[in-house]
């Protein structure tokens, strides 16, 4: 991992107690993930400066925002940053072009051309540029608040839970653009959220955490196979992979996608042969089996070996596995468990219903 942003803070007032030291990526999207009161707003609003800790240190490619130590405390009107909140909160008396403008003027250079364009394009809000907020609905408002944060130029771009207020239907109008971004910026993302979806769509690395603490940091794929935290053990536990759509069965109507170790069967996925794309698959919806089962109506059945396991006080085994190069989580009973004679490092086959994964 290259690291671009240390950050280290401790605070606190009534009985909330942040107290945090992390390093994290220079790229990508760095999800905080928690209950609510779990800290991570305050953590964002640390980093944003929208908070002094008195005690904290905070560097971003180098440069150093905070050092409390030194007695530094640079004013967030002139940190490098964008900012999204859970709310737009766009100016109702400027239209969607204006509102982009409105920040520019505090930069002692004009913002590219080239630049501000591209991200409308990447937003899709090129249409909207002339409506005024009001005429906007609630994922076209969001989108022009990322992308007036993003016109910015900032350093860094943080993310407080922008898909909160958003009904489901809203929240799937965004979370392409939110993807998009994440494979075409080259600024480091924070986005704060509790949804478990917006997590396992969006995350590259994963900060869990609870009351002001942080429990793991790592990777999304290997921190949510870590079968010794809560996240694997939830009912919701769930493993993702980065796959490519290898061929699409037009009679059957299924679509096999590719990845290190194999090749999975899932419904018709209306992509091109060579896209990439991410897929959730939960822990509930894996079996284990010591030989291939041709009596089933499985399709996707895979050779895996076990990793770790865990056995929770309700007669639940949660089981990690390697496929190929991918990890993946299965929950079966401990007296499943125990009749196969389930240990580390033994070879199994796995079973995973297509029907239940998500992309």
């Amino acid at each position: 991992m290259n690291t671009s942003i240390l950050a280290k803070f401790k605070l606190s007032y009534g009985e909330f107690k942040l107290d945090v030291d992390l390093s994290l990526p220079n790229s990508g999207i760095t999800v905080l993930f928690g209950h609510s009161g779990s800290g991570k707003t305050t953590l964002l609003r640390c980093i944003a400066g929208l908070q002094h800790a008195p005690e904290g240190f905070l560097s971003i490619n180098g440069v150093i925002w905070q050092d409390s130590t030194k007695h530094l405390f640079i004013p967030t009107y002139q940190r490098a940053l964008g900012y999204v909140f859970q709310e737009a909160s766009l100016f109702a008396h400027l239209n969607v072009n204006e509102n982009l403008h409105y920040g520019l003027k505090r930069l002692k250079n004009s913002v590219d051309t080239i630049q501000k364009e591209s991200i409308i394009q990447l937003l899709g809000i090129s249409h909207l540029m002339a409506r005024m907020p009001d005429n906007l609905s609630g994922g076209e408002r969001q989108r022009v608040a990322i992308a007036r944060a993003l016109v910015l130029n900032p350093q860094i771009l943080l993310m407080d839970e922008p898909l909160a207020s958003l009904d489901w239907e809203r929240k799937q109008e965004v979370l392409p653009f939110l993807i998009r971004l994440n494979q075409q910026l080259k600024i480091p993302v924070l986005y704060v959220t509790h949804s478990k979806q917006e997590m396992a769509q969006l995350a590259d690395y994963l900060v869990l955490m609870s009351q002001g603490k942080v429990d793991a940091t790592g990777r999304l794929a290997q921190t949510l196979s870590r079968v010794n935290l809560p996240l694997a053990q939830d009912r919701q536990a769930s493993c993702v992979w980065d796959v490519c759509v290898a061929q699409h069965d037009s009679v059957d109507y299924l679509t096999q996608v590719a990845f290190s170790g194999g090749r999975l069967y899932l419904p018709m996925i209306h992509l091109e042969i060579g896209d990439t794309l991410r897929i959730q698959i939960f822990a509930r919806d894996v079996s284990i089996t010591l030989d291939i089962s041709t009596q089933t109506s499985i399709l996707n059945i895979l050779p895996a070996t076990i990793v770790d396991i865990y056995h929770d006080e309700m007669g639940q085994s949660v089981v990690s596995l390697n496929v190929g190069e991918h990890t993946l989580l299965a929950h079966i009973t401990q007296k499943s468990a125990v009749f196969l004679d389930l240990s580390v490092g033994k070879s199994v086959f796995v079973q995973i219903k297509g029907t239940s994964i998500l992309n």
